[in-house]
């Protein structure tokens, strides 16, 4: 099973619109048994989907990064949708994704193999299920994606949240076993290194106490997470991808590559923040450079200009190119992860974090080959965020002030990704410090993906009525 037929095959099956794509569907990621490392390796490419595919670009337009002009995503972007606007994202979830990490599990333990191989699935199955839970709030958590299940349980948001503590900590335990590690090239983000899934491991439970706002455990949690040993982003979670279509990188699969290619800008909004040139700058008086901080080669990496308007750079050394990894889990949220988390319990904690963040972006941090020319990114000290400070034009606290730079700065780094959304979500009460993006439309921000249409016709435990659009999610009450 190459990874390249894989990751062409679920890239056209969860997001095609056509007869034959639907086809599809009916075969190769509804497993019922398999040698474990196989399904492993469908469960970790049907991740890719769901963590940088269209969901992630829905979760953009809902938070204020992207802005959809046509077809589907203007709809969208009018917050007009149905739950069967988000049934390819059911699907990849709890049939792509957990049967084959089901399948997986139980191949394995039928096999002798525990250790590593079933913390590894753990690790994903946490990854995945969080994230369905923070988009779609109660889901079915014990009993998804088992066969035997016809009519799967829901559980609330909040019982899940615990449950993938709980599961991240089982997971870390196998790790640290350091038997029963998969087959060399099965495994395709680690080739099964436990140390740096251990990390992985530790960022996402830092990730979901962020969900939570249980900031002193986010903090606990992100200090042993990735690059806590000194590897910073060489164990960064990011997918695999190559120079052929049908291996490439997903954003540019759809930004160079797809019809519907332009129907989906990057937003004014986000454009303001990085672009440093007054003259192009859509916002200019939202320019988040100043005398220590130079935004040009972080804009020049992540956007360009192209006939539609201004997009993600798919370009060579760009955030999209062709073969460019995309981003899951990395080095750079569990440092901003810190200092939010830090800056919450104290001023000084939170601001020697966002410094060594800082620190990273200097050397060049995420960006591919950058002009180092257009790089600045210069240690802050306190009296940047005292009233008047470079960092507190306004006159806020100084904390707020902090914090406020921290929330930005998570804005811009996780941009594409899905836990953009959970932060503007997270924060939406926080006046003072969130990132103000705006609804596209009216005063409500959206604040869920709805229940698959799949679901509501099939399993009568679904939720009656089913959550609307616009109403929160438990943890963000």
């Amino acid at each position: 099973m190459k990874k390249s037929i894989i990751i062409s095959i679920l890239s056209l099956l969860v997001f095609s619109c056509s007869q034959m794509v639907e086809d599809l569907n009916q075969n190769p990621n509804n497993p019922t048994s398999a040698p474990y490392q196989y399904t492993l390796t469908g469960a970790e490419v049907a991740t890719i989907v769901l963590q940088t595919g269209e969901p992630a670009r829905e979760s953009g337009i809902m938070a204020g990064q992207f802005t959809g002009f046509d077809r589907q995503h203007l709809a969208l972007n009018n917050y007009l949708v149905t739950a069967t606007t988000f049934d390819p994202t059911w699907r990849v979830i709890f049939r792509d994704i957990l049967r084959n990490i089901r399948v997986a599990e139980t191949s394995a333990i039928e096999s002798g193999i525990d250790g590593v191989a079933l913390g590894i699935l753990q690790v994903l199955k946490a990854l995945d299920l969080g994230t369905a839970t923070s988009l779609f709030g109660d889901i079915p958590f014990d009993q998804a994606g088992g066969l035997e299940f016809e009519n799967p349980e829901f559980e609330s948001q909040i019982a899940i949240y615990g449950k993938l503590q709980t599961l991240l900590d089982d997971a870390i335990i196998n790790l640290a076993s350091g038997t029963g590690r998969p087959p060399a090239n099965t495994e395709i983000y680690f080739d099964g290194n436990p140390v740096a899934w251990t990390q992985v491991a530790h960022t996402l439970k830092a990730r979901f106490y962020m969900h939570t706002k249980n900031y002193p455990a986010a903090y606990n949690a992100a200090l042993n997470g990735i690059g806590s040993n000194g590897s910073t982003h060489s164990n960064n979670m990011k997918s695999p991808h190559g120079t052929a279509t049908d291996n490439a990188n997903l954003h540019y699969q759809f930004f160079a590559l797809a019809s519907r290619k332009n129907d989906l800008v990057t937003s004014d909004f986000f454009v303001s923040l990085i672009d440093s040139n007054n003259a192009t700058n859509p916002i200019p008086a939202n320019y988040r450079g100043n005398s220590k901080t130079n935004e040009t080669a972080r804009y020049n990496y992540l956007l360009q200009t192209t006939v539609v308007g201004i997009q993600p750079n798919f370009n060579t050394n760009g955030f999209a190119q062709i073969d460019a990894p995309a981003q899951i889990v990395t080095y750079a949220e569990n440092l901003l992860i810190l200092a939010e988390a830090g800056a919450r319990a104290n001023f000084n904690t939170g601001l020697g974090h966002l410094n060594a963040f800082r620190a990273y972006m200097a050397s060049g941090g995420y960006i591919t080959n950058p002009v180092m020319a257009n790089i600045q990114y210069d240690p802050y000290v306190a009296a940047d965020f005292d009233n008047l400070g470079i960092e507190n034009p306004d006159g806020i606290s100084s904390d707020n002030a902090l914090l406020r730079e921290i929330l930005e700065e998570r804005y811009i780094t996780l941009f594409g990704q899905i836990e953009v959304f959970n932060d503007t979500r997270r924060t939406q009460d926080e006046s003072i410090v969130r990132v103000p993006m705006a609804p596209n439309v009216g005063s409500d921000l959206p604040q869920r993906f709805l229940i698959g249409n799949s679901e509501i016709d099939t399993n009568t435990n679904t939720p009656n009525p089913i959550p609307g659009f616009f109403e929160r999610t438990s943890v963000n009450q």
